[in-house]
């Protein structure tokens, strides 16, 4: 290999100018030039007396100094660290991101590199990021979950009863129930909050007139929206600049928001969660189920043969993971005519006696179709509504 060298004098200083030297010779090259003794105006990895070979276990003892700041354990400790390379002076490896589109993906890479290129061996650093699959996300979580001693998070909340709002069944009206639930407690003098988990549906905002981008946090944790009420709620819609930007995110990706949404937020103390589920039995579901200490589970349905079936496979779903259902909403039950008094069952007869037979649960209640409702509810005002039956349901509950 040849090696051209242009020699300068500037101002009585000899400069030398190496054009790409490869690897294999550069340290018989740089003897050459300076002999042993190292040169004030070059990087110490380009220095002839010292060993820039590293050890892969040296590079990872180093990296065991970045913590991924929401679990607090090291990148290393939690195998975020993929595909580790070192050649030249350069450190080469992929991030794994428990969730794809991680805020703190940023901040562990500059603090990787900061603590990386302390080391006199490395020049340069190279990070790609990457993504666990659902299986690792799984493992992970549930390790740390065995290790970790509680945060000041966990240690500063305080909430009584967490129930979550369900359905097998969409367009049953699960988040209207979710808001005049809380409303119902908040007006009891209870102190309230509600986790909206439907991640790519959000409507919970909507219902109390909360304007899109209206969460703020910092280190110590994300800080709640308010209601004019004094209800907490966090939801994806209050992450966004727009409303109706879409989130078009996949399981793993839900179900990791939903658990940062519990443990990161300053909920501070509440007498009641109430956790909106969206439709079916999968992801979120799951999640909830699994990783939040629930109370009990309130399900929601309508008279329909079909709302009827599907509710009953969350029910065995709850069963199965041996929570308590704690009571029954029929939503859209009746129409109450203004003229005659007279109920009339615009889709079916009642099913919610026969739901709560298999539910095991004597607690129900019976919404009936309402304009006021959906009025409330487009304005932004739900929490002014007061209706007899959730404030009955509420009422068992506190009993």
């Amino acid at each position: 290999m040849r090696h051209e060298v242009n020699k300068e004098v500037k101002a009585g200083l000899k400069i030398v100018h190496v054009f790409a030297p490869q690897p294999a010779t550069q340290r018989a090259f740089q003897n050459s030039l300076f002999g042993s003794h190292r040169h004030p105006h070059l990087p110490n990895s380009f220095h002839p007396d010292y060993n820039t070979s590293m050890q892969t276990q040296e590079i990872l003892d180093l990296l065991k100094q970045v913590k991924d700041p929401e679990l607090k354990e090291n990148i290393v400790e939690l195998e975020m660290v993929r595909d580790l390379s070192f050649d030249a002076g350069c450190v080469t490896f992929t991030l794994a991101l428990t969730i794809p589109g991680c805020p703190m993906k940023d901040r562990m890479a500059a603090d990787a590199r900061a603590v990386l290129l302390e080391h006199p061996a490395i020049s340069e650093v190279e990070i790609a990021f990457g993504a666990m699959s659902k299986e690792e996300v799984k493992a992970l979580f549930e390790k740390v979950k065995k290790t970790s001693q509680p945060s000041f998070l966990a240690q500063m909340n305080r909430v009584e009863k967490i129930i979550a709002v369900m359905s097998g069944k969409g367009g049953v009206g699960k988040s209207s129930v979710t808001g005049l639930l809380a409303s119902s407690a908040a007006r009891l003098g209870k102190k309230v909050g509600i986790l909206d988990a439907d991640i790519t549906g959000p409507s919970i905002p909507k219902l109390f007139g909360l304007p899109a981008g209206g969460l703020r946090g910092g280190d110590a944790g994300m800080l709640p929206a308010l209601t004019r009420g004094g209800i907490k709620v966090v939801s994806t819609n209050l992450l966004l600049k727009e409303e109706d930007t879409p989130t078009i995110w996949r399981g793993p990706l839900i179900a990791a928001t939903i658990r940062q949404f519990w443990t990161h937020t300053i909920w501070g103390n509440l007498d009641y969660l109430f956790v909106d589920l969206p439709p079916g039995t999968s992801d979120a579901a799951i999640t909830v189920l699994q990783n939040l200490p629930l109370s009990g589970v309130i399900l929601v349905t309508t008279p329909q043969d079909l709302s009827t079936l599907v509710v009953k496979k969350a029910i065995h779903m709850v069963q199965k993971m041996n929570f308590p259902i704690l009571g029954i909403v029929e939503n859209m039950s009746f129409y109450p005519c203004p003229d005659t008094g007279n109920r009339h069952e615009i889709f079916g007869p009642s099913h919610v006696e026969e739901i709560a037979q298999l539910a095991d649960t004597k607690i129900t209640a019976k919404i009936p179709i309402t304009p006021q409702i959906a009025a409330n509810c487009d304005a932004g005002t739900l929490e002014e509504l007061q209706l007899e039956p959730m404030d009955e349901l509420i009422k068992h509950l506190t009993q």
